[in-house]
């Protein structure tokens, strides 16, 4: 348990709680309460009582005790029972807040996004104190836009599922060996459903513990060997489970994990050498089907070396095997340059970030809170941004097995000006220039803000380039080649934000960057220490962009890292 999860826990009570219609002033305490915690400059390991903290009441206190003695909150469950699970999805239309939801459900029944449609055609809304026939009609284009999206889910939300399925299949006895395969094992940034691998001798068996286990919404087939069922995690997903006997399994999980192109390749690469492969195993000339231990040995049996599920796309891959030797891989990364702690918006303190990169054997790091401007960030001003900095100086003489660099998030405002001046800028190791406000601008006005932090020699990398969020909204549309360009021209890096709500830059951009010689990090943005993990995501979205090692800021050596700073 951390403070981001109270949080998070407190707002969506708060939320839960709007929705229901409850005493407004309810309401405000959870809110407050989340806030409490989110400007109190301390780790919740650091806090001796946090039911004392100011702005924390007896009934949310009582929540948070139960959030940590439990890991849960029966308050959110029984909200999550009494308020219509129709009404969660409408937030994602904008201009709909919790409080016009409410008032929504409250005075004509709307539970779901179909009868918030029906009621807008029926000029329903309108009628709505607050609402009116402007309001009526966006809803009503949104619905449709809505409606129209592709029935595809964001590699962010696929992540929640499979990590629920994985654990799920671990404790079931008679599975031997399993894995996640299809586009998601790929890195894709999309899926339209998942596909899992499931090695066991006793398939009836596991078929009914999973059924059993799952909140399935729909069996739409249950054979021997094959069960495909819709379930709701927080939006429905179909899933197919294929149960393979064990020496299947990687023939199985390497034709499920695709793609079609790729496999197609390896099918006619059998071929030429008199051999067929199919999810069985590989035919050979005698008639006798052979079967594998690893993906390794079985690639190997073609002459080829391991090639990565994250490159496995386009056919073309197998053309490119002298490059897989300088692909970047996790095995290659040596330290993180964007990270937030308590003093910002992260979880923890400077020193558990730190001890959490020390147990990941990198040889340096960047703790990177956000400048002031993003108050909602609890950003720090000049005078706060500097006591950390002589704080992580201290801190740095403690450790001989990592370097601690003292940076900043630093916003680059609608004006186009900077959140800090060169004085306080040119005291820090690292400085990181990003977007995260008025996304509408026109292109011209969203370059111009960039070319202002290209241009500065205290600004070190831009991050989150594009300002995407996959699946969700595109971000602020610059020109990323002229960006690249001048990426290149000032000496700058580009990153390659490794949250799977983010990955941007996105792959076409990624191929671009290096054919331009224009260095990217690849960096978790982490805000707690277990989204440290999510480098691993982030080197396989590179591999698909297949960036070399080299061109990776994260593997090298310190002090090539500190000689390219002072360049």
């Amino acid at each position: 348990m951390n403070k981001k999860v109270i949080i998070r826990t407190l707002e969506k009570i708060a939320l839960y709680m709007e929705l229901k219609g409850e005493n407004p002033f309810k309401v405000s305490a959870f809110r407050k309460a989340a806030q409490a915690l989110e400007l109190d400059q301390r780790s919740l390991s650091e806090i001796e009582d946090v039911t004392k903290l100011k702005g924390i009441g007896k009934g949310t206190g009582d929540v948070i005790l139960e959030l940590m003695d439990s890991g849960k909150s029966s308050v959110l469950e029984e909200l999550k029972e009494e308020v219509p699970k129709g009404l969660i999805p409408l937030m994602k239309l904008q201009g709909l807040g919790g409080k016009k939801i409410a008032k929504l459900y409250k005075e004509l029944g709307i539970d779901s996004a179909e009868a918030l449609k029906q009621a807008c055609i029926d000029h329903n809304i309108q009628k709505l104190p607050g609402f009116g026939p402007k309001s009526e009609d966006k809803i009503l284009k949104e619905l449709m836009e809505f409606d129209s999206k592709p029935g595809r889910h964001p590699i962010w939300k696929t992540a929640e599922a499979v990590a629920a399925i994985n654990e799920i299949l671990e404790g079931i006895t008679e599975v031997s060996e399993f894995s996640v395969a299809g586009s998601y094992r790929r890195t894709k940034e999309t899926s339209k459903d998942l596909d899992f691998i499931v090695a066991t001798s006793q398939p009836s068996i596991v078929k009914e513990q999973l059924l059993a286990a799952l909140p399935v919404q729909e069996t739409i087939a249950s054979g021997d060997t094959k069960v495909s069922v819709t379930v709701e995690f927080q939006d429905p997903i179909d899933i197919d489970f294929r149960l393979v006997a064990s020496e299947e399994f990687v023939t199985a999980l390497h034709h499920f994990t695709g793609s079609k192109d790729h496999n197609v390749k390896m099918r006619q690469l059998a071929k030429s050498q008199n051999k067929k492969i199919s999810e069985y195993g590989v035919e050979q000339e005698d008639g006798s089907i052979k079967t594998f231990n690893s993906e390794e040995d079985f690639f190997a049996h073609f002459g080829l070396p391991f090639i990565p599920p994250s490159v496995r796309e386009d056919g073309r891959e197998t053309d490119r095997i002298e490059e897989l030797p300088e692909l970047v891989s996790i095995e290659d990364i040596i330290s993180d340059l964007h990270m937030h702690t308590v003093w910002s918006d992260g979880a923890h303190s400077l020193k558990e970030m730190i001890d959490a990169c020390r147990s990941r054997n990198y040889e340096y790091m960047v703790i990177t809170d956000h400048s002031q401007y993003l108050k909602v960030a609890n950003g720090l001003t000049p005078e706060r941004l500097l006591e950390q900095n002589g704080q992580i100086r201290e801190l740095n003489k403690e450790y001989d097995d990592i370097e601690v660099l003292s940076g900043t998030e630093m916003d680059i405002l609608p004006d186009a000006s900077l959140d800090f001046d060169d004085e306080v800028l040119k005291q820090l190791d690292f400085v990181i220039a990003s977007i995260h406000s008025s996304f509408q601008q026109p292109q011209e006005q969203i370059m111009e803000r960039i070319h202002t932090a290209m241009k500065n020699p205290y600004v070190h990398m831009i991050a989150h380039p594009t300002g995407r969020i996959v699946g969700q909204r595109s971000g602020y549309d610059p020109d990323v080649e002229q960006l690249l360009d001048w990426a290149s021209e000032y000496g700058k890096i580009v990153e390659l934000n490794a949250s799977p709500y983010r990955l941007d830059l996105a792959v076409e951009f990624l191929e671009m960057a290096q054919e331009k010689g224009v260095p990217v990090a690849i960096n978790t943005d982490a805000h707690a220490i277990d989204q440290l993990e999510v480098m691993a995501i982030g080197v396989r979205h590179a591999q698909k962009a297949w960036l070399k090692r080299d061109n990776v800021v994260n593997t090298w050596p310190l002090e090539k890292f500190k000689a390219y700073l002072k360049k």
